[in-house]
């Protein structure tokens, strides 16, 4: 009986070793880069008659194709490209940074920037991937399981509500919302007065903090709020545990 039950261990733990290992099965980069239908020249077409001034940031092609791979997306997809095509996009002067494979003024590729946030190793499904953030300390991701159950529905982490908060808009219409809509409109209570002369040179790896905090009641006027550039890290390990804290909701653990 004890051979029996230890065999059925044994089975069990190969089992489980298998799946997981299939689980995370990397595919090959030239299984990712798409040559026949691209999605990057339907995004350069969009970047050249966006409203919004957009700026698309000098690529080095090994990142690019190291992003590519980690990421496990393919070219075909609008979020593949970017990475793909582009060390990162910058809206209206760095104010929105949307993650590509990194670049000197953008410091961080996406696949990097997520692991040990919404994953733990690359190739793992994660419960959200972050994809954007900009200068004020509001972070974008993508929804796969951690917010709801609209999947690949893009989320806004607003610094002045700590809240995950659906936007509707997959990573595609994102992209196009960055690109065309109204950012002032979206940004309404968020952005001061002068912050445009602000902007210009900010490093994408660095993020405004503000005092009196922007989710507290003393935070509410933008204007009357002291501030001071951090690291853009620092900033999102600071704002995911006062969400925690505030939410009282268990941090969502990468898988």
């Amino acid at each position: 009986m004890k051979n029996v039950i230890k065999n059925l261990l044994i089975l069990g733990i190969t089992f489980l070793s298998f799946t997981a290992f299939a689980q995370n099965k990397m595919r090959s980069l030239e299984e990712l880069i798409n040559t026949t239908d691209p999605a990057w020249p339907l995004i350069q077409k969009w970047v050249d008659s966006a409203k919004n001034k957009v700026e698309i940031l000098e690529l080095d092609s090994a990142s690019a194709k190291t992003t590519l791979f980690n990421t496990q997306v393919t070219t075909f997809s609008t979020l593949g490209a970017v990475v793909y095509n582009s060390g990162g996009i910058m809206i209206d002067n760095g104010w929105l940074r949307i993650l590509g494979s990194g670049s000197p003024r953008l410091n961080r590729s996406v696949s990097e920037w997520n692991k040990g946030k919404s994953i733990k190793e690359f190739g793992e499904v994660p419960p959200y991937f972050l994809v954007a953030d900009d200068a004020v300390g509001g972070f974008f991701a993508i929804n796969y399981g951690a917010f709801g159950q609209d999947l690949k529905t893009i989320y806004y982490l607003a610094p002045n509500s700590l809240e995950w908060e659906s936007l509707g808009l997959g990573y595609t219409e994102f992209l196009r919302f960055c690109f065309d809509s109204d950012l002032s409109a979206f940004y309404k209570g968020l952005r001061w007065s002068t912050w445009d002369k602000f902007i210009a040179k900010l490093d994408g790896s660095k993020s405004y903090s503000f005092s009196p905090y922007l989710w507290t009641k003393e935070g509410m006027d933008i204007e009357k709020c002291k501030r001071k550039l951090v690291p853009t890290e620092e900033l999102y390990q600071f704002v995911m545990s006062n969400q925690r804290e505030i939410n009282q909701k268990p941090p969502v653990e990468p898988q």
